[in-house]
């Protein structure tokens, strides 16, 4: 990676293809465009983005990014055409020109070596296949969460990151935005050592007998299907409504983990950034059973037992010295928690770490290991027993159906 005189990076490929035009003699014209304006940075040191999943929640990511001066999108994909005109809409108005290019097969996107990173927002089932993709053609990644459908994918999605060299960051903006502030008391020591964490999330999805209808000439069903099991079209399969009510893809259990990954990705990202676990995993899962166990249960090889449901709001840490949220004690001393980089949250963290390569703060890693809390209790659900986790092999202990489900078989040509 090239860098700039003031230190920070310039992605190599436009680094390479300026110095080639410059040894083959060709003649740059310097315009006002290309030297930037107050507030707008050249063009040598903007981050040029590519939006994949333009449904609702990819749009706004998308605008939420272009608010960032140094980002210019100039290009989006998406199965569907509206999805893709309206993407490409708020971009060329945000630009004033129609230079936003669309796609419907996300690799003519990624083929594309003027593009430096992608947001990643389509439906779970596509999260590891795009990603994979982004981070073989050298693009940075920023994708939304949950970050797998399943937990060899997210192992799978780390290891591309790492092979590559990639800025990869999951897009749970509530870890910080909502729960930071909690998870920094938590993480001073206020609360003593930490014994219990309980956090609120919705349940698991499940399988879907929806009939089929007429596929509309808006969408490429096959397409949006990608890896899932073949399926008649249906909108309610496919709808983006959110919740588990039967309406939208995060019911349905070939698409999505349900709410247990969806809102998991912030509730149990939250809880183990606070209790400094998510660079692990339990090492036993127990659903409840009506009779001991409660809740879903997670046991930490620390000590650290956390539930599904049972607290107080989303997150409820309890301690030897009491209990958060509770009556407020001083702060015994600095937090040992990792913060944002440069400005402007979530999307700002990331930006800055494409910038200066360092990993940004829900590295891919972190989202990993969250994402995996979430397949465990879900796994738990289906198989109602008790099962024991390695969290270093990441596979279960002795338990062969159980490992079964680390993976789904994936629908060809689609292949990870």
């Amino acid at each position: 990676m090239e860098r700039t005189g003031s230190g920070q990076a310039l992605p190599r490929r436009r680094f390479l293809k300026q110095a080639g035009a410059v040894a083959l003699g060709i003649p740059y014209i310097i315009t006002s465009e290309a030297l930037g304006a107050p507030g707008r940075p050249s063009i040598s040191d903007r981050i040029f983005m590519g939006g994949i999943g333009m449904g609702g929640r990819g749009r706004s990511d998308l605008g939420s990014f272009m608010g960032h001066g140094v980002v210019q999108a100039i290009a989006v994909c998406d199965v569907r055409k509206g999805s893709q005109n309206a993407a490409k809409s708020d971009v060329d108005k945000k630009y004033g020109n129609k230079d936003c290019t669309t796609y419907t097969d996300f690799n003519d996107l990624l083929a594309r070596d003027d593009i430096d990173a992608v947001l990643v927002a389509t439906p779970d089932h596509w999260h590891g296949l795009t990603t994979i993709a982004a981070c073989r053609s050298g693009k940075d990644v920023f994708c939304e969460k949950p970050l797998s459908l399943t937990i060899r994918q997210g192992r799978a999605m780390v290891d591309a990151a790492r092979r590559f060299g990639c800025v990869f960051s999951s897009g749970s903006q509530r870890v910080m935005g909502d729960y930071g502030r909690q998870a920094q008391y938590v993480a001073s020591g206020a609360i003593g050592t930490i014994q219990e964490v309980h956090v609120s999330v919705g349940g698991p999805s499940r399988p879907c007998n929806l009939p089929g209808e007429p596929v509309p000439d808006d969408i490429d069903w096959d397409r949006w299907l990608g890896p899932a099991p073949w399926a008649p079209y249906n909108r309610n399969r496919c709808s983006g409504a959110y919740g588990l009510g039967g309406h939208g893809w995060r019911t349905w259990y070939d698409y999505s983990g349900g709410m247990m990954t969806d809102w998991g990705g912030h509730n149990f990202g939250g809880a183990m950034y606070g209790a400094q676990l998510d660079e692990t995993g339990p090492v036993e899962v127990i659903p409840p059973d009506g009779k001991e166990h409660k809740r879903l249960t997670y046991v930490f090889a620390n000590g650290i037992r956390m539930y599904r449901g049972g607290g107080q709001g989303a997150i409820t840490y309890k301690g030897t010295l009491g209990q958060s949220p509770g009556p407020q004690r001083e702060r015994p001393g600095k937090d040992p928690l990792r913060r944002y980089k440069g400005r402007g949250g979530i999307g700002g963290d990331f930006l800055h770490c494409v910038k200066t390569r360092e990993r940004p703060f829900r590295d891919v890693e972190y989202g990993h290991r969250v994402a995996t809390v979430c397949h465990l209790g879900n796994i738990a659900f289906l198989l109602k027993r008790p099962l024991k986790w390695d969290p270093v092999k990441e596979e279960f202990v002795g338990d062969d159906e159980a490992n079964r489900m680390l993976d789904r078989p994936k629908r060809e040509p689609w292949r990870l």
